[in-house]
């Protein structure tokens, strides 16, 4: 049974980590050190709710994935530099201390090891500080996680020749599973939209987890490639949806997990510390490099400092290296301290990104590439904006182009939707409604009026105030589904639509309306 105290004990410390302003999951990393110090134990179910929780978020992040983007030299060539660089710069750093600290046993294997280990960033970190913030698709997350997609198939080659564990003859028998997305996609349909539809993406996560592995693929490889598979279609985005909450709770086991394999001795608490303070050290090579492949130096920078942590792949490729005898396993317990110490520097940096963007942004302009500068979105002539070009959205266009016409332009990052508006006729461009450069480019004095109809709350207040700030003084307009939220705008100024509430005026107005033509024919 999971203890009730560890329990208690996340909770509290999650809480009190959200007041200090840092991730909740930077206090569940607490609670495992102080849960071990309290010689508490999770046992196996709180072990298991820690791998169903990685196999859940790995899932996640296929069901958004779009393989295309993974082949863009910014995705790959970043991530490709960044790792051989961060592996030179690890090793020596490790060889270096172990020369300074006599009781410290390292040799060339085991450093390179630990060193390979250090230069992945967490993929749960990102992602749960992305959605936090409202941002999981923003170009800057979308490149992220691109690069935290390429480092974990590096790591999954990696287990593969540690553990001498190589894809069946069998694997190439996946290959049937191509034409099938089409059945299994109706087949999801016939769910409908409660708990048999979330049951099914349990079942599809776990049961496609086993069966890579009974071909020798591993197993969150293989949820990551059937995410992907299915990614695209409105079922998937919905699937991702309802597994959200549970991929959230489970992760808790994971990062308690982490806590709870108790600190190492002095020697490699002292490396662990200064390990940590190094992954702050990672943006610094991701900025440029990134920005070389043509990113914006906006994406650049809030990718990169997303990035400045190590990773809980790197446990795994060290776990699976002390197996195989390549390392001390005491180094998983030196790797858990590092990652927990990269958590906490990294995260009020991460909380602080746009901020640290709009005070440098001036001297990091001179890194915007020319490319990048051909490619700005033309907004001439706008005097309404419709921000968010999903259904919402979509509608709210459709209602205001009969006023605006042509000075009507909607803005979405998702290149998808772009195009399929574009095709419809419609005026858009793709954009980060949250990035002043944008803005900077907008006649913001001819612009009457601006809707908000992002996907989260969190962004609409960030736009708003953004706006505000740059001295916008025409209409805003947002969409909110609860009344605290409406609270929150309308402190801004803004004039809010609660989606939920109001729904029910306008189908009462759509019912009557139909009424009175029935009653008149």
């Amino acid at each position: 049974m999971l203890d009730p105290l560890i329990v208690l004990v996340a909770l509290a410390c999650g809480v009190a980590s959200r007041a200090l302003g840092l991730p909740a999951l930077v206090g569940y990393l607490g609670a495992g050190f102080l849960l071990h110090e309290l010689q508490l134990e999770g046992g196996e179910l709180l072990a298991a709710l820690s791998d169903l929780g990685i196999m859940l978020l790995l899932f996640s992040i296929g069901l958004k994935l779009q393989p295309a983007k993974l082949l863009r030299a910014q995705v790959w060539g970043t991530t490709l530099l960044h790792m051989a660089a961060m592996q030179v710069l690890f090793m020596a750093v490790l060889l270096g201390f172990a020369a300074l600290a006599p009781g410290m046993q390292l040799d060339l294997l085991t450093g390179a090891t630990v060193a390979f280990a250090l230069t992945f960033s967490s993929t749960v970190f990102v992602i749960q500080v992305m959605q936090a913030r409202g941002e999981s698709a923003a170009s800057h997350t979308t490149l992220a996680i691109g690069i935290l997609i390429i480092q974990d198939l590096a790591a999954v080659v990696f287990l593969g020749v540690a553990t001498g564990k190589t894809p069946q003859l069998t694997a190439l028998a996946l290959l049937l599973l191509i034409p099938l997305r089409g059945p299994l996609l109706r087949l999801l349909g016939l769910c409908g939209h409660g708990e048999l539809f979330t049951l099914a993406g349990l079942g599809l996560a776990l049961g496609g987890a086993a069966l890579f592995e009974a071909v020798g693929i591993k197993g969150g490889l293989g949820v990551l490639l059937l995410g992907a598979w299915l990614s695209g279609h409105q079922k998937a985005k919905e699937l991702g949806r309802n597994l959200l909450y549970f991929k959230d709770l489970f992760l808790v086991g994971f990062f308690l997990n982490i806590g709870l394999g108790g600190l190492p001795d002095r020697e490699h608490t002292l490396l662990a510390c200064l390990l940590g303070v190094l992954a702050l050290a990672k943006p610094l090579l991701y900025f440029p490099l990134m920005t070389w492949f043509h990113t914006t130096p906006r994406t650049a920078l809030l990718s990169a400092i997303s990035l400045g942590n190590f990773s809980e792949f790197g446990l795994i490729v060290v776990a699976v290296a002390a197996q195989a005898g390549m390392l001390d396993p005491a180094w998983g317990a030196t790797l858990s301290l590092a990652i927990a110490v990269s958590f906490i520097l990294n995260a009020p940096f991460s909380a602080r990104s746009h901020r640290l963007y709009s005070r440098w942004r001036h001297g990091l302009s001179r890194f915007e590439s020319g490319r990048v500068r051909q490619a700005q979105p033309d907004t001439s002539g706008a005097r309404c904006f419709v921000l968010g070009m999903g259904r919402v959205g979509t509608g709210a266009y459709q209602e205001m182009v009969t006023e605006f016409g042509e000075a009507l332009i909607g803005v979405d990052e998702n290149e998808a939707k772009i195009a399929a508006h574009r095709e419809a006729g419609r005026r858009v461009v793709i954009a980060d409604a949250s990035n002043p450069d944008f803005w900077y480019r907008v006649d913001l004095p001819a612009v009457e009026l601006i809707m908000l109809a992002l996907t989260n709350h969190e962004e609409n207040l960030r736009v708003a105030a953004l706006l505000q700030e740059l001295g916008y003084r025409g209409q805003l307009s947002a969409v909110v589904r609860f009344d605290e939220e409406a609270l929150e705008l309308a402190e801004r100024g803004v004039s809010t639509f609660n989606l939920y509430a109001q729904a029910g005026a306008g189908f009462a107005e759509h019912a009557a309306r139909r009424l009175r033509e029935t009653q008149q024919s």
